[in-house]
């Protein structure tokens, strides 16, 4: 398949990466655009064998968030697709699994940070796969030309993130699905302080952010190894949920973010903080919010997954 056909417009290549869109007009997701170019490109310099690690972390992640009970029943599920669009695809790790493991799907990813040129440099000899630069909330797509839309932990950096599902809907055939993530509100007051942080981080520089998000790891490091445990009351009227748990989960999830995962180890558990701090936009829902934003966007299906992280779920149009 000549994969312009599927485009309103007729689109240019640049380093082998079609070029849909190049720029944002809107600042903060130009701000968005940019901090996550300059995350794909430092992860990418990190040791293979964490970024593997990580890749692993994040497919058996997938499977669970879009209830695929294994990759086996993913593959099932790809195979009968003609076309599916990773929409917000980072270093192109996932766009790659889905490309491999349905070898006759045609498969694109699309990212409107710089990331999509490395992606292509690393995977330029899989034949079903291609890159797209652009805005996956006006993808310049034609209507319903997609089976299958993976937008994986992605849509809530989007300028309006339910223009961007609606978006998305329109470029799915009838009967075809999205399957999609967005972050979950926390307690107050880690809300409190995450909003207000959105403003600063438009002030800072990159250095400034990585210098904390490296701060923000260790926190987390030293609190996961004091190995204590805390009973907490419910709260309701913050958000706060009772029960005994870990000291480093309590603030974690109530306070403040600062992410450790000893498993992932240090430089994944830096961008994980980097990911969350730097970018302008990074909308959170409820779970009845991210519902309503699947009916206005002409999408159906109430099977959700949620847990503190997150909701996520496969929709149908």
């Amino acid at each position: 398949m000549n994969i312009d056909q599927i485009f309103k417009d007729k689109l240019s290549k640049r380093n082998g990466v079609w070029i849909a869109s190049d720029n944002s007009t809107f600042s903060d997701q130009s701000q968005t655009n940019d901090v996550f170019t300059d995350k794909w490109q430092k992860y990418s310099e990190d040791e293979l064998k964490n970024q593997l690690k990580f890749f692993e972390f994040q497919k058996n992640w997938y499977l669970s968030l879009y209830n695929f009970k294994n990759e086996n029943e993913l593959k099932e599920f790809l195979i009968s697709k003609e076309i599916i669009l990773d929409a917000g695809c980072g270093l192109g790790y996932k766009a790659n699994w889905f490309a491999e493991l349905s070898p006759n799907t045609q498969v694109i990813g699309m990212d409107f940070s710089d990331s999509v040129f490395i992606a292509r440099e690393t995977y330029k000899n899989v034949s079903n796969l291609e890159f797209v630069k652009g805005d996956i909330a006006d993808t310049k797509f034609n209507d319903s030309v997609l089976d299958y839309v993976s937008c994986d932990q992605v849509i809530h950096h989007t300028e309006n993130p339910q223009l961007t599902m609606i978006e998305l809907s329109r470029i799915l055939k009838m009967g075809g699905e999205l399957a999609v993530y967005v972050y979950a509100k926390k307690a107050l007051p880690r809300e409190l302080l995450d909003e207000h942080f959105r403003e600063k981080t438009k002030s800072l520089s990159d250095k400034d952010l990585w210098e904390m998000s490296e701060q923000l790891t260790i926190l987390g490091k030293n609190l996961s190894e004091l190995n204590k445990t805390v009973k907490v009351p419910d709260i309701p009227i913050l958000g706060i949920q009772g029960g005994e748990m870990d000291v480093q989960r309590f603030i974690y999830w109530n306070l403040i973010k600062c992410f450790w995962n000893e498993d992932l180890g240090l430089e994944t558990s830096i961008s994980t903080n980097f990911d969350w701090y730097a970018p302008s936009n990074a909308e959170r829902y409820t779970k009845d919010e991210f519902l309503d934003m699947v009916r206005k966007s002409n999408l159906s299906g109430t099977s959700v997954h949620s847990e503190e992280a997150c909701h996520s779920g496969r929709f149908t149009k």
